[in-house]
């Protein structure tokens, strides 16, 4: 077996990296989007019944809050909060300790309420709107108020702390 070749690539110009705190915050101005589709979708269902647009929504939806969103949470969990309980603040390792449950209840939401939105994606009929409109509400509140609670107070904490890092 051949070793494999040791290029070299042309220099480039530098591109400035995305601040990482910013990339969570897009993944949050995302998750406000999706769960506004998600109301739509359960409107144009009980208005209209599924149709090609519906399933091609659900579709999207499933694959931002099946991987898109997970992956968010995991990335807070490696790299935001660690770094928040260490730093000692009472009242910030609370609502850290808030954020991390509510990373496990919205996965328990999801997995009540992910299923039925895939198989819509799917063609399939075997969802319930009721079932689903209520489960899709308990969802987005939390969501809605986990989402506040990071932009509100703890992401600030956090870039705060990055920045006292920075400047050392």
């Amino acid at each position: 077996m051949e070793a494999p070749v040791n290029r070299q690539r042309p220099a480039r110009p530098a591109v400035p990296l995305i601040d990482p705190m910013d990339a969570l915050d897009q993944t949050h101005r995302e998750v406000l989007r999706q769960l506004g589709g998600l109301r739509e979708l359960l409107d144009r269902i009980e208005a209209q019944g599924a149709d090609a647009r519906t399933r091609a929504q659900a579709d999207e939806i499933c694959g931002f809050f099946g991987f898109t969103a997970r992956r968010h949470h995991e990335d807070e969990e490696e790299q935001v909060f660690p770094m928040l309980l260490a730093h000692g603040d009472a009242e910030l390792v609370e609502q850290v300790k808030r954020l991390q449950q509510d990373h496990g209840w919205l996965e328990e939401d999801w997995l009540e309420i992910g299923p039925q939105l895939v198989g819509l994606a799917g063609g399939y009929s075997g969802y319930d709107v009721d079932v689903l409109r209520q489960g899709v509400a308990v969802f987005a509140e939390l969501y809605l108020e986990h989402v506040s609670l990071e932009e509100g107070a703890v992401f600030p904490a956090a870039r705060k702390l990055l920045a006292a890092r920075a400047a050392v």
